[in-house]
C-alpha cells in the first residue's frame, strides 16, 4: 500500500525539549489518521513538521515519496485546517474560500468557480457573499474546511479542528469529516487530545506520549489491547490491576479491564460501593474489592446499591488484557 506520508528516526528539539523523540510512522494513502495524546505529547509538532512549519532536528520525512527536507509550506501538496479558523474578517466568504487559488495567480473567475464548488462540498452553497462575523461556529468551520479542500491538496491536515464547538455541533462535524474523508478519498491527518473523538473517527490512531508514539492501531486494538497502562488510562478508561487480581495468572505483570465489562453476578466477588456517580445511561461505580480499587460501569436501568453497601461483581476473561511487566 502507498504510503502518503513517512517518518524515520524523525526528532524536533526545542532547547532541552524533545517535542518529538526518534518517531516512525507511516500514514496511508486515503486513510483517516488520528494522532491522540495529551498536551505536550508531540502530536501537534508532528503535524507541523508534515506541513513545513518546523524542520526536523534529525530524521527524514517522505510524503508520497518525495523527501520534504527544504521543501517549504507552499509547495508542498497538503493543506492545514486549524482550530481558530483563521479567517480573514475584510473578505467574505467566496474570497476567503479563494484566497489560495489567488496567490497561485489563478483568475479571478475561475477561482470563485472553484470556491463555490469547495462550498457546495461542505453544504454552504449560496453563503459565498457573506462574511465570516456573520457565521455560526460550525459555518466557520466549514469555511476553513472549504478553504483547505479547494486547493485540492493530497493530505489535509486538522490541527485540532473541532476543539472550539459546542458538544452537539462537535458530534455533527466529526460526522460531516468523515463523510467528506470518504468521499474525497484523501489522506487526513487529525490531531486531537479528545480520545473519543479519535476512536470514532479515525481508520487508524497513533497514541503519543512525552515525544514518543506508544501504538498505533485500530481503534478497537489500541481499546482493547493497549500496550502500555498509559495507552489503557488515557485512551478511554481502564482499570489497570495487578494481573492476578483478575484471575489472568501470577508474575509481575499489568492487566487492563474496562469499567463497561464488568458485570452484577449472584456468583461473583464481593465489593464494597464506595462512590456512586449518575451518566445518563449508565451509573459510574467505584468499588473496593479488598485492596484494589476499581471503576465499573452498569447500566441506569438497573437497581444498584448506595456508597457503603455490598455488590457481587464478575467480568469474563475474554475482556482481560494482560500487559507486560513493565507496561
Amino acid at each position: 500500500m502507498t504510503e502518503a506520508v513517512s517518518f524515520r528516526g524523525v526528532s524536533r528539539h526545542f532547547g532541552h525539549i524533545r517535542a518529538v523523540d526518534s518517531v516512525d510512522l507511516d500514514i496511508r494513502d486515503g486513510e483517516f489518521f488520528a494522532m491522540l495524546g495529551p498536551s505536550g505529547s508531540g502530536k501537534t509538532t508532528c503535524l507541523r513538521l508534515i506541513a513545513g512549519f518546523e524542520q526536523p532536528t534529525s530524521g527524514k520525512i517522505s510524503i508520497y515519496g518525495e523527501e520534504a527536507a527544504g521543501v517549504p509550506p507552499y509547495r508542498r501538496n497538503v493543506n492545514t485546517v486549524f482550530q481558530s479558523y483563521a479567517l480573514f474578517p475584510h473578505m467574505n466568504v467566496r474570497d476567503n474560500v479563494a484566497f489560495g487559488l489567488r496567490v497561485k495567480g489563478i483568475s479571478k473567475s475561475d477561482r470563485h468557480a472553484e470556491a463555490e464548488k469547495a462550498l457546495a462540498l461542505v453544504e454552504l452553497g449560496g453563503f459565498g457573499d457573506r462574511r465570516a462575523g456573520e457565521l455560526s461556529g460550525g459555518q466557520r468551520q466549514r469555511v476553513a474546511l472549504a478553504r483547505a479542500l479547494v486547493n485540492k491538496p493530497r493530505v489535509l491536515l486538522l490541527d485540532e479542528p473541532l476543539g472550539a464547538l459546542d458538544l452537539k455541533l462537535r458530534e455533527q462535524m466529526q460526522e460531516e469529516l468523515r463523510r467528506l474523508q470518504q468521499a474525497l478519498g484523501l489522506t487526513f491527518v487529525f490531531v486531537t487530545h479528545d480520545q473519543e473523538e479519535a476512536l470514532s473517527m479515525a481508520d487508524r490512531v497513533a497514541v503519543f506520549a512525552e515525544g514518543r508514539i506508544q501504538q498505533v492501531g485500530t481503534a478497537e486494538e489500541i481499546y482493547r489491547r493497549p500496550a502500555s497502562r498509559f495507552v489503557a488510562d488515557f485512551v478511554g478508561s481502564s482499570n489497570v490491576v495487578p494481573a492476578d487480581f483478575v484471575g489472568a495468572g501470577p508474575g509481575n505483570r499489568w492487566a487492563s479491564l474496562r469499567p463497561e465489562d464488568i458485570r452484577i453476578a449472584p456468583d461473583g466477588r464481593n465489593a464494597t460501593v464506595i462512590s456512586r456517580a449518575f451518566h445518563g445511561r449508565v451509573i459510574k461505580l467505584g468499588l473496593q474489592l479488598g485492596s484494589q480499587s476499581i471503576t465499573a460501569l452498569m447500566p441506569a436501568t438497573e437497581a444498584l446499591p448506595q456508597p457503603g453497601e455490598t455488590i457481587r461483581i464478575a467480568w469474563d476473561a475474554d475482556r482481560v488484557h494482560v500487559m507486560g511487566s513493565e507496561a
